[in-house]
């Protein structure tokens, strides 16, 4: 692996434990604030697929085959966004103060999709055009599944914020009396 290759890898093993430590206390919620994350997360990213569409030089992802692997990235974040969201434990205290408890499962999701790009990258490249697949739809629905999955798991935490606030039942949620 060469050094340029290396860096992700070893930003992630240094922000990976610092994420799980952060995780392990409950956070408050504010149910009010849970779209910012989605807007700046989608900018980002919708800002991301401009500049590779720009810098393709007219290899743009936008053919059928590849607009089926971008609606399956779409897909597959927006399930595993709703499977976080409901992973996430609401812990609501006695003053009506929502805390949140990420689960450490989708940590482990996304640490592994990173490395699964990581790895498949190179190897894509070599192998796409055989499959007469665009390897740029590959790595562009890798990164709407993240859009797709920070959203989908804010929305699904809202939902239950409002639900558990209002005082109906919730299966991931704890109240103190």
């Amino acid at each position: 692996m060469s050094r340029e290759q290396m860096i992700p890898l070893i930003v992630l093993a240094v922000v990976l434990p610092l994420v799980l430590l952060r995780n392990r206390r409950p956070r408050t919620l504010r149910p009010q604030f849970l779209w910012v994350t989605p807007l700046i997360v989608c900018l980002a990213i919708g800002l991301g697929l401009w500049g590779v569409s720009q810098g393709a030089g007219g290899q743009s992802p936008t053919d059928p085959v590849s607009l089926v692997i971008l609606a399956t990235g779409l897909i597959l974040g927006a399930v595993a966004g709703f499977w976080r969201g409901k992973m996430t434990t609401i812990h609501k205290e006695a003053d009506g103060l929502l805390k949140a408890q990420a689960s450490p499962a989708g940590l482990i999701l996304i640490v592994g999709l990173l490395l699964a790009r990581r790895a498949i990258e190179p190897w894509l490249e070599v192998h796409a055009a055989d499959w007469g697949v665009n390897p740029l739809a590959i790595l562009e629905a890798f990164m709407l599944f993240a859009a797709a999955m920070v959203t989908a798991q804010r929305a699904e935490m809202f939902i239950r914020a409002r639900r558990i606030r209002a005082g109906q039942p919730d299966a991931h949620v704890e109240v103190d009396a």
